[in-house]
């Protein structure tokens, strides 16, 4: 199935929005028991590191790689690379496997997924940012048509 190149830029927003809210949603459920100023504090760092060294970045780089095609029409499965669809399954499958194998406790979850879910859905709304800007942006080349 193929879509409009922006297009991608909405569906990079839905898959990474859904991706956060979920992940911060597992950590604020267990956060409770955890509520400290230490823990919000390390949340925040952690939110702030993936924001700036993941995230910001990945979002930066793939909207600028959508576009840049020439084409109009696309995969609908091209908002990400294949690099970006790897990091995505081990990410997934290292988040599942240590909340199922009981490795790390239940503090890490609370505090290191309420930071990362809430970078990855801030990602995700960034995506979708971008969509409205390249949605505007279009519009606006169509009326001076």
């Amino acid at each position: 199935m193929k879509v409009k190149r922006n297009t991608l830029l909405l569906l990079a927003c839905l898959v990474w929005s859904a991706a956060g809210f979920n992940i911060l949603r597992i950590g604020l459920i267990a956060y409770p028991p955890y509520g400290s100023v230490l823990n919000f504090m390390l949340s925040v760092l952690v939110f702030a590191v993936f924001q700036k060294f993941i995230f910001g970045k990945l979002v930066k780089k793939h909207t600028a790689r959508i576009h840049s095609y020439v084409e109009e029409w696309h995969f609908f499965l091209k908002f990400f690379d294949r690099k970006a669809f790897a990091i995505m399954a081990v990410m997934m499958s290292g988040g599942i496997g240590l909340r199922v194998s009981g490795l790390v406790p239940e503090r890490f979850i609370a505090v290191f997924y309420t930071g990362l879910g809430a970078s990855l859905l801030l990602a995700g709304l960034l995506f979708g940012h971008n969509f409205g800007k390249a949605m505007s942006a279009g519009d606006r080349v169509q009326n001076k048509k």
